[in-house]
């Protein structure tokens, strides 16, 4: 579904703005960017999209840790297979996103790098997400312990330049020797340092993190983007226990003073709707960002899959790998971990945040994405009353929106 070029457009429906829904609103563009956001009296609509009663529309979601979708695994180094991927995720309301690498071998990250930057460079991506390899043994999940390295500085200074400046995030275990070099060259490439996939303690956790941000200061990361985030909180580390409680109560009074941003998988399989609502309610919406960690079966019926080098088996739309039966990613697209957060308790206004403004925030493109704001891109989801997707717009094009996932999760 295209658009006439520099034709003006609109749309009225109950509008999602980041303080409050606006029941009868109107959303216009031209160009591919917003004109006008607001109340419909007094707008002249005529012409523009209508949908049924109760609709409502938000900005284009954000996903900034995703391994790939209907059957493409971003791992993998298939071009065309990531282009199927990155399709459906976009056209699933899913406008912006990182591609997530897994902890592989040398020649298979370097060539997912390759193939990732080249979609980067398209404008498909927003960057990459490099999941490891510099992580934790004991916390490995569906990363494969094989691969696992410490950070030693040569080793890092090749991924750096096998990513050729289109990685934005990495996620790190800080106990690992090395990790403060590692933390310095991140930030000094201009990469977010992600805490995850760790074994620490509470006082490793609080003190890399801070260091993270005395780094991304001074090296030149500003405003929301000069914090670092905390991949999937909760998994991949140790479970919080009153004598010994691991990294998780650090990262949350991290987040809470907003001094990073945690990731949470609200699908209902990674996390307990309540555990959910008990973190939106103790650090805020600002401080967390949703993500799907979705991988290639999403969109796709139960079966038999891959994760980079490892084998998956999804069964009742959760993914599980096949050597140790851990987790391995997701199956949800955001728009349904948004849905699912909502039905945890939490406000829609706030799970719309933490899917929008805040991963926007950590790419560093709060003046183009993750809000509905005059001048900034014209992206946008139309859902029912029931958070359903209606229509998909993507750079003030409408795009037909990506089939049901064919086991309905």
């Amino acid at each position: 579904m295209a658009n006439s070029e520099g034709a003006p457009h609109s749309l009225t429906a109950r509008i999602v703005t980041e303080s409050a829904i606006i029941d009868d609103g109107v959303l216009a563009w031209a160009d591919g960017r917003i004109t006008h956001v607001g109340p419909a009296s007094g707008q002249d609509a005529a012409g523009g999209k209508t949908f049924p009663e109760g609709s409502l529309v938000f900005p284009g979601l954000i996903d900034t840790h995703c391994h790939g979708a209907f059957g493409g695994d971003f791992a993998s180094g298939d071009p065309e297979a990531a282009r199927r991927a990155i399709d459906f995720l976009h056209r699933s309301g899913t406008t912006t996103l990182l591609a997530s690498t897994v902890t592989a071998s040398r020649e298979d990250m370097f060539r997912a790098f390759e193939t990732l930057g080249a979609l980067t460079d398209e404008g498909l991506l927003a960057g990459i997400h490099a999941e490891g390899p510099f992580v934790s043994t004991a916390r490995c999940g569906a990363q494969n312990p094989e691969f696992i390295r410490n950070p030693d500085p040569g080793f890092v200074a090749e991924v750096l330049e096998a990513a050729q400046g289109k990685m934005k995030t990495m996620t790190y275990a800080p106990e690992l020797p090395g990790a403060e070099a590692l933390i310095y060259e991140l930030t000094t490439h201009g990469v977010t340092p992600s805490l995850g996939h760790t074994d620490c303690d509470t006082q490793t956790a609080v003190s890399s993190l801070g260091l993270v941000r005395e780094e991304m200061e001074s090296t030149g990361f500003d405003g929301y983007s000069g914090r670092p985030t905390v991949t999937h909180l909760f998994n991949g580390m140790p479970p919080m226990h009153h004598r010994s409680p691991g990294p998780v109560p650090g990262c949350l009074r991290i987040a809470r003073a907003g001094n990073a941003a945690v990731e949470l998988i609200a699908d209902n399989a990674h996390l307990d709707p309540q555990t959910v609502l008990s973190v939106f309610e103790l650090v805020g919406a600002e401080n967390i960002a949703l993500v799907t960690d979705s991988m290639a079966a999403t969109g796709l019926a139960d079966g038999s899959y891959r994760l980079g080098p490892s084998a998956v088996t999804v069964s009742g739309g959760v993914a599980t790998l096949d050597r140790t039966g851990s987790l391995a990613g997701g199956t949800a697209t955001l728009l349904d971990v948004v849905r699912r957060t909502v039905s945890a308790g939490v406000g829609l206004v706030d799970a719309v945040i933490s899917a929008t403004a805040v991963p926007a925030n950590i790419l560093g493109l709060a003046d183009e994405l993750g809000s509905l704001r005059n001048g900034l891109r014209a992206d946008a989801v139309v859902v029912d009353p029931d958070l359903r997707l209606l229509a998909v717009l993507r750079r003030g094009e409408w795009l037909d929106p990506a089939p049901a996932a064919a086991a309905g999760y």
